[in-house]
């Protein structure tokens, strides 16, 4: 006997670990494992073929190409073949007596009638199966090329059958057949003999392991069908002709039926039946049933005159002819004598059934049916006698959770027993390497259920699963826990999931990383770094990436720890760089044979030190010098290192640092001594002088804001200066832009409050005032954010001012009256309303009118008086957000950017001159990010004028961003600014109009894409991926406050009209229900054609389903007509209107499927000096990549622009790349 043992290689996995999701019964089977049988015994099952190579690199496509794909066991083949509820009847037939009658089928017509020799009868289909086996080691022919190869042709030469008796005097090498199915790939007309009866492709299933081979047919009807033979039977056994059973009565008529076509082939009788007389409805009686199965073989129904009163019409069944000389006689002589076949074996097997004829005396039939079961179940190896049954626990038949798992790996459940079971996994593996580790989570599967429900697991099926762990081999749950491992997951340290959009150098980049935090750790970092080890190996033929495979063997070791590498190596810890290579090479000099293990020591260490140089030394063997770095050239910008889920801040940090006036500013606060920024001189005047965002600043957040920048500055210096590729920030520097001063606040609000000694009196009343962000966002919107959301603004607590804080006069100033006209005097509540709607976004003042004296912002007391300070509200507890960091809370993108800013303008406050707030131009924040809008809102109706006594409120306001909401697909970034500036809006249950215009426009154009969206049906917050087409320059003169009014109303009328088609267009295609047209299409496709159900025809509806598809289809094609000619019209009108042009400078991206969590990144143009030129900023990696990828469709990606930055044309703001050149000060 041919056998091979079982693999065995060494065990990395902990049999333990199996994955957090659904692991009920996993941890039963896991902790069996411990006691189960030594993994380095084999136990021999009869197979052959299979190759160590290929099965321990199944992830391998070109070594698995000449293999055949999945199989199935003969059981399942037996089932797959016809329905195994049903039987299969070898059908032969008798002559009938010589007759001198004209037409009389000849023996050779009735032979044919049957439609194949390897034909078989079905009773309960009333059809036929083609089914054909055989030893032969040459295939039939192919009617096409098969998607999968063939079983190798020399393997399967070499044994006849796997299960012959005889046949291998040694044993069988194979338990059984292994069979494996080419759907339609045989055509039955090419055989010997072929098939005549019409087209008929088989299935071809190929043994891989001997030279059987199998073809089988769908089911071929018969002339009557079925469902006609069911009803008929039914109605006379439900019934009863007086002094018959049920059964007698439906053999009658049957035996009438089968008589009627006998007459009409034998006796060629020419008359018609009447079917109102009383003998033909004695024996059949009349309905729609038996109406239908005489129209099936040929009667049809006519209005004959009776023979014996010719005045007379009466209903009778008519002949069809049988005159072979012409084609409709041949044709319908063919179907009588396949439905004279077809109803005597329908006859002859019905008469063996249990029930009993009572008295009656059935027909003598010129047909005999023999069921074949047992031979063709033979000829295939599924019969009992070659594969027993039985022997599944009774807890397990049955059990619904296993019944895929039989089916994949092959077998049936009935046929369960050890040997099987394995001899089907490993024939699966050997037979379809790719989906080696699904065949073990189900054989998994299986030995788990039966450990859960308390029966013993046989030894064999141990050892196989012991064995197969010793491979490497695993499950789902054991490739999620992988993941999390290397920190892919929602809520864990990466904060994206492991899926196709990952690539796989950032999957390494978080495998080391991963690494070498474990060092941080030494009393575990070994089995961590073992972990991690076998996480990456995981993920990476789950991948099948040669590229992770190679990182892993080369950087994996042995586990070797940083206390062994030094002392290996025979080097102090304090060793500098290159040192460390010299003596590192001076050893492998002298110990070659150590060569390996020295080479791991010195790997270990230049993961624990994230030595560049050293890892380029291991990889090239070369040292590449200190100043040789991967990206050191001056052409290169430096990334930043992760300090956890910071992505989105150091994306941020990345884009302020090519802003040059505010590199500049921030730069020049870089090594300021730390103790003068506590000690800074600013006196209380000072302080109410100076407003960031609207509002005062507190001493505290003078301190704290000057901390930030000083930190920032050291970044921004090394980013200039430092030769590394990448630079890690200070986790100090991470936590003041995430951690908002508010936050802080609410931290320590169980302290007894801010320290009396630093604050005074008005700058304690301020720290009272709830603060909300300081900068510009969005108008309110009904679609909110969720909490925590890193694509749209993170609500506060429900007591917090829900609006952005405005920028008011000064106490005891009154508003500039030039900056907010209202016509027609606001009254009462509802004109306070509009105007705290229109200042919800705003720096300015929220005044109604000029008439107006008491100040908007919180008037500062002097409490003095009393010697206390004032008491502190009460704060509401912090809730727990879900999406936590190394800081606390995970802020959003907008908020985390409102914090830097604000630190920014904040610690950039001139308390020495004069200036105040009002000097906008003394604030690179304000000077660079700020432009002025005109906010002004409308009634709809004059309805409205009357009710609310005001038609007109207009308002002047600063902006930061401006914002784009993201909903829908087909729309560009005019198209999303065109809905910012003019929108309906519900203020107080009532609808109003909001136009806003541009009055000044900034250097820096920030665009906010807003893709956090809310379903109303689900309740959820959802990110929209949908694509929004920009370019490399865009024209702002359309939005401007100065546009040509007669262009503004005319653009105004197209997009309304734009607005509309599209929208329309939504409607029929994404709507609720939508897309209508395939919907109706499908319907009427659905009841033209199918027969599974008994539905009246119903012609007329079915063309009004069609009419209607044909209506929508044709109103969607007008529909984007329209919407492609308005956009054309729309865009022509500003063609000329180029002076307010912008380029874009940034793209920022978000990559993920979830509104809360993801990976941020960010690309950045190279200007001044290269404007073709693009960078990819992705944490410690900067790339140059193409700009068609900047400007690439992103449907169907998750990785998605959520802010667009544009540079005003002929401004010099940007300086991507600040490097210092050293060649620059050596040529100097």
């Amino acid at each position: 006997m041919d056998e091979e043992p079982i693999p065995n290689a060494p065990n990395p996995w902990e049999t333990g670990t199996w994955g957090e999701p659904n692991t009920a019964g996993w941890e039963t089977l896991t902790s069996a494992l411990e006691n189960w049988g030594d993994a380095t015994a084999t136990r021999k099952i009869a197979i052959d073929g299979r190759d160590e190579d290929e099965e321990l690199r199944w992830y391998d496509p070109a070594l698995r190409a000449s293999r055949p794909g999945p199989g199935v066991l003969p059981p399942l083949l037996a089932d797959m073949l016809h329905d195994p509820e049903h039987a299969l009847y070898s059908v032969s037939t008798q002559p009938h007596p010589p007759s001198a009658t004209p037409f009389v089928p000849s023996a050779d017509e009735v032979r044919t009638a049957i439609p194949h020799p390897n034909a078989y009868y079905c009773k309960d289909h009333n059809g036929w199966v083609f089914l054909q086996w055989r030893s032969s080691t040459v295939l039939p022919p192919l009617a096409k090329e098969p998607a999968t190869p063939l079983p190798d042709l020399a393997r399967r030469k070499r044994t006849t059958s796997c299960v012959e008796e005889g046949e291998q005097p040694f044993g069988p090498a194979n338990l059984t057949h292994h069979w494996h199915l080419y759907e339609k790939a045989v055509d039955a007309a090419k055989l010997n003999p072929p098939y005549t009866h019409g087209e008929l492709l088989l299935d071809l299933y190929v043994c891989c392991q001997c030279s059987m081979y199998c073809l089988v047919s769908d089911l071929i009807p018969g002339v009557i069908p079925a469902e006609l033979v069911v009803e008929f039977t039914r109605d006379k056994v439900s019934h009863p002709s007086i002094g018959k059973t049920p059964k007698a009565t439906a053999v009658a008529a049957w035996e009438t039926v089968l008589t009627i076509i006998d007459n009409r082939l034998w006796r060629d009788e020419q008359r018609s039946l009447p079917v109102t007389r009383a003998r033909f409805r004695s024996k059949l009686g009349w309905d729609n049933i038996v109406q239908q199965v005489f129209d099936a073989i040929g009667f049809s129904l006519q209005d004959l005159p009776k023979t014996e009163d010719p005045s007379t019409i009466e209903t009778s069944l008519q002949p069809p002819p049988i005159d072979p000389a012409t084609p409709g006689g041949k044709a319908s002589r063919m179907k009588l004598l396949r439905a004279w076949v077809e109803v005597g074996a329908w006859l002859a097997i019905y008469q063996k059934s249990k029930d009993t004829l009572g008295d009656y005396n059935a027909m003598v039939l010129h047909v005999k049916a023999e069921s074949e079961r047992d031979m063709y179940q033979t000829g295939i190896g599924a019969h009992v006698s070659q594969i027993s049954r039985g022997q599944l626990p009774d807890v397990l038949v049955g059990y619904t959770p296993l019944r895929d798992s039989w089916r994949i790996l092959g077998m049936t459940s009935s046929t369960y027993s050890w040997e099987l079971l394995a001899f089907a996994y490993l024939a699966q593996c050997r037979c379809d390497p790719a989906q080696t580790m699904l065949y073990f989570t189900h054989l998994c599967a299986i030995v788990s259920a039966m450990l859960q429900r308390g029966q013993a697991v046989p030894q064999e099926l141990q050892t196989l699963i012991v064995e197969e762990r010793s491979r490497s081999r695993y499950t789902p749950e054991d490739l999620f826990e992988a993941a999390r491992t290397l920190g892919f997951g929602r809520d864990a340290e990466l904060g994206v999931d492991l899926d196709a959009d990952v690539d796989d150098e950032f999957i390494a980049r978080a495998w080391r990383s991963a690494r070498q935090r474990a060092w941080l750790s030494p009393s575990d970092a070994a089995t961590r770094r073992a972990r991690l080890n076998e996480a990456l190996r995981l993920v990476a033929e789950h991948r099948a990436s040669e590229k992770l495979l190679a990182v892993w063997k080369d950087e994996k070791g042995t586990g070797m720890s940083l206390e062994t590498a030094y002392t290996t190596l025979e080097v102090p810890k304090e060793v500098d760089e290159s040192m460390l290579l010299t003596v590192y090479s001076m050893r492998v000099e002298d110990q070659p044979g150590q060569a390996e293990r020295m080479r791991e020591a010195l790997g270990v260490i230049a993961e624990v030190t994230n030595s560049e140089r050293l890892r380029q030394f291991i990889i090239t063997g070369q040292d590449p010098g200190d100043n040789t770095v991967t990206n050191a050239s001056p052409e290169m910008p430096r990334g930043l290192n992760q300090l956890g889920n910071t992505c989105y801040l150091n994306s941020l940090l990345q884009y302020f640092y090519t802003i040059k006036d505010l590199r500049a500013a921030i730069t020049a606060l870089a090594h300021a001594d730390t103790k003068s920024i506590d000690d800074s001189k600013f006196t209380d005047d000072d302080l109410k002088r100076h407003r960031v965002g609207g509002r005062l600043v507190t001493r505290r957040e003078v301190v704290r804001s000057k901390k930030f920048v000083n930190l920032l500055g050291e970044l921004f210096f090394n980013m200039e200066y430092c030769e590394n590729p990448a630079i890690t920030p200070e986790i100090e520097l991470a936590k003041l832009a995430l951690v908002t001063t508010q936050d802080e606040e609410e931290d320590d609000a169980d302290k007894a409050a801010t320290d009396s000694s630093n604050d005074t009196d008005a700058t304690l009343v301020d720290d009272m005032v709830p603060r909300a962000s300081t900068y510009d966002r969005a108008p309110s919107s009904p679609i909110q954010s969720p909490a925590g959301s890193v694509l749209g603004k993170r609500m506060r607590d429900k007591d917090s001012d829900a609006r952005m804080d405005i920028d008011g006069a000064a106490p005891g100033e009154r508003a500039d009256a030039g900056k907010n006209t209202v016509v027609s005097s606001p009254v009462g509540q509802a004109t306070e309303f509009i105007e705290d709607a229109i200042a919800s976004s705003s720096k300015l003042p929220a005044t109604a009118t000029a008439a107006v004296t008491e100040p908007t912002d919180i008037e500062m007391k002097d409490d003095t008086q009393s010697g206390k300070a004032p008491p502190l509200p009460p704060r509401k507890q912090r809730q727990t957000d879900d999406s936590v960091m190394m800081f606390g809370r995970q802020h959003d993108v907008s908020e985390c950017m409102d914090n830097c800013m604000f630190q920014i303008e904040t610690a950039l406050l001139d308390f020495q001159g004069m200036a105040t707030d009002n000097d906008e131009k003394t604030s690179p924040v304000k000077r660079l990010f700020y432009g002025k809008k005109r906010q002004r809102l409308t009634s709809l109706s004059p309805k409205d004028d009357a009710m609310h006594q005001s038609s007109i409120h207009e308002k002047e306001d600063l902006f930061s961003h401006l914002h784009v909401n993201v909903a829908d697909e087909g729309f560009d970034l005019y198209d999303g600014l065109a809905r910012y500036f003019d929108d309906v809006v519900d203020l107080g249950g009532q609808k109003k109009r909001m136009e806003v215009s541009l009055v000044d426009l900034p250097p820096l154009l920030q665009i906010q894409l807003q893709r956090v969206q809310f379903n109303r049906e689900t309740q959820q917050a959802y990110k929209s991926q949908a694509y929004v087409k920009f370019g490399e320059t865009i024209y702002m003169d359309r939005f401007l406050d100065s546009a040509n009014p007669e262009k503004k109303a005319r653009s105004k009328e197209i997009q309304a009209e734009l607005t509309a088609s599209r929208d329309r267009v939504h409607k029929l295609t994404h709507g609720k229900h939508a897309p209508f047209a395939p919907a109706l299409k499908n319907a009427a496709a659905f009841l033209s054609k199918q027969t599974a159900l008994e539905l009246p025809s119903d012609e007329a509806l079915i063309a009004s389903l069609q009419r209607e598809e044909a209506r929508v289809t044709e109103q969607l094609r007008v529909e984007r007509e329209k919407t492609t000619r308005l956009k054309e019209q729309l865009e022509d009108i500003w063609k000329d209107d180029t002076s307010a042009a912008y380029e874009l400078t940034s793209v920022f991206i978000h990559r993920g499927s979830s509104p809360s969590w993801g990976h941020y990144f960010f690309y950045s143009r190279n200007l001044p000096d290269r404007p073709d030129a693009w960078f990819k900023y992705n944490d410690s990696d900067v790339a140059t990549v193409p700009k068609d990828e900047v400007l690439a469709d992103t449907t169907g990606s998750t990785a998605n622009p959520y802010m667009l930055v544009f540079v005003r044309k002929g401004c010099d703001a940007i300086e991507t790349v600040h490097r210092f050149n050293p060649e620059s000060v050596e040529d100097s």
